[in-house]
């Protein structure tokens, strides 16, 4: 099927503009047979597109959305055909009160299910006005909020929060999810795992990879293992540093030069693929609440944990409580006692920098 697709069509993309805007192709995976399904679309911004993911659980009486994606034609098929093997969709989950990337398809899915409950996280706030969620597109009768309302399905669910956490334009707000029968701990973007196991979504649709594989602006865009591979790797520190140390600015049309070395940061970042707080994370929102995501780590590790899928790269990533328990101390002991810290090699030097500005304009507190 084309990209062009009328069944990818994703209508709302001015509200957020942001790669592949109006089309959106949409990759069904099955994680755990029978228990656990994953819907994944590309996103980015300047080519830089990495996929993010909404995971699909079963439960005794129908299906449940986490962290619902744009609900194109193509998407809607998909779950539909999941819906004839394993029942309705049944509840929708909002998982986070920031993300954009997240809020925005929420009432368009839950339209398209107009008989499913949706469930949000305490402290929603849009920029830059503070609209209600009505206002937004959430349908008023079927809107819940999680812990202060409730917690849907708890013969098969355990849910942990993770915050809130003060932003300054609204909190930080994480609603993460044990689905005991498969031993599935879902979650948006607290953690992350990345790895050489690039996503096949963009092995689909591999312009992305064959961009960044290139050294100047002059190289055709041309195609093998070879380019994908490195292509992904910077892609990956694109998107979780901005600008990592390893890349030089240098003009307009191709304003960039990885310098020698490159993939030596990719190396150290990635960690074998190990589980880790994201950056954007721990620069932008736990400089001065660590000990809240420490907590969280140690809430989660007291689970029966067997894999972690997170909104995005790398999933399942096998885990169990010990592997919780070993990124529960590493936090805890700090970022410079960290085997594989990116921070060692200024990757986070924007990062810190953007937190630091931010700091002291006043919008967040001082850490």
């Amino acid at each position: 099927m084309p990209l062009d697709s009328p069944s990818r069509a994703w209508p709302w993309w001015p509200l957020l503009p942001i790669f592949p805007y109006g089309r959106r192709r949409t990759l069904l995976r099955t994680l755990v047979p029978g228990e656990v399904w994953s819907l994944e679309q590309l996103q980015g911004v300047f080519s830089v597109a990495v996929p993010i993911r909404m995971t699909v659980l079963r439960l005794p009486q129908g299906l449940l959305l986490y962290a619902p994606v744009a609900p194109t034609a193509e998407c809607l098929a998909l779950l539909r055909g999941l819906e004839a093997d394993h029942g309705p969709v049944i509840t929708i989950v909002h998982p986070t009160s920031s993300g954009l990337e997240h809020k925005l398809p929420v009432p368009a899915m839950a339209r398209a299910f107009p008989e499913a409950a949706v469930w949000v996280t305490p402290g929603q706030w849009s920029f830059p006005l503070p609209l209600p969620l009505t206002w937004l597109g959430f349908p008023a009768r079927r809107t819940w909020v999680l812990f202060e309302q409730g917690l849907p399905h708890g013969d098969v669910l355990e849910w942990r929060a993770l915050g809130p956490v003060p932003l300054g334009p609204g909190p930080f707000f994480e609603a993460t999810v044990l689905h005991r029968p498969s031993g599935t701990l879902v979650l948006t973007d607290a953690l992350v795992a990345v790895s050489d196991r690039r996503p096949e979504l963009l092995d689909l649709e591999p312009r992305p990879l064959l961009y960044h594989a290139r050294d100047n602006g002059d190289e055709p865009l041309q195609d093998d293992e070879q380019r994908r591979r490195r292509g992904w790797r910077r892609l990956v520190l694109f998107a979780s540093f901005f600008q990592p140390a390893c890349l030089e600015t240098v003009g307009a049309w191709y304003p960039f030069r990885w310098r020698e070395g490159w993939e030596q940061h990719f190396e150290r970042f990635s960690g074998d693929g190990a589980l880790q707080v994201a950056p954007i994370l721990e620069e932008l929102v736990f400089p001065r609440h660590r000990e809240r995501m420490g907590a969280w780590l140690r809430q989660v590790a007291g689970l029966e944990v067997q894999r972690v899928v997170p909104a995005h790269f790398d999933a399942p990533v096998p885990a169990t409580a010990q592997d919780l328990e070993r990124l529960a101390a590493a936090w805890e002991a700090g970022p410079q006692k960290r085997k594989g810290c990116a921070s060692d090699h200024d990757d986070r030097a924007l990062l810190r920098g953007f937190n630091a500005r931010l700091e002291r304009l006043g919008v967040v507190p001082s850490a």
